[in-house]
């Protein structure tokens, strides 16, 4: 993959929204090859599919409240909370409550970025 990197200010009313799936938009904070944060918003009732995948993946509960799944092990989380996924852990959500999540992703999600070149 060539050298990427964003801007190096995010300003939410400024950056594209785009859709992930039913329910579920996202805003690229910043990424370089290496590392990608995303700022991604929940509807109630939007699902974050099992999935995995080969990134070490962060994540902070902005606002909302989700029960999340990773590698069979559940707990709803809220505000304040987080979680963690290694890489090629089965893991997803169900969103209870609307609300804003920030991913952090390494290295850098390749299909993500490919939405937004």
């Amino acid at each position: 993959m060539e050298q990427i990197k964003s801007k190096p200010f995010f300003l939410k009313d400024e950056e594209p929204v785009y859709t992930a799936d039913k329910g579920i938009t996202r805003q690229f904070v910043g990424y370089n090859n290496e590392i990608m944060t995303v700022k991604v918003i929940f509807e109630k009732g939007a699902i974050g599919y099992q999935h995995s995948h080969p990134h070490v993946q962060t994540a902070y509960i902005e606002s909302g409240v989700y029960e999340v799944t990773i590698d069979g092990e559940t707990k709803t989380l809220k505000a304040g909370d987080g979680f963690f996924a290694e890489p090629n852990i089965m893991h997803g959500l169900v969103c209870l409550e609307a609300g804003i999540i920030i991913d952090t992703f390494s290295p850098v999600r390749e299909d993500f970025y490919e939405t937004i070149k």
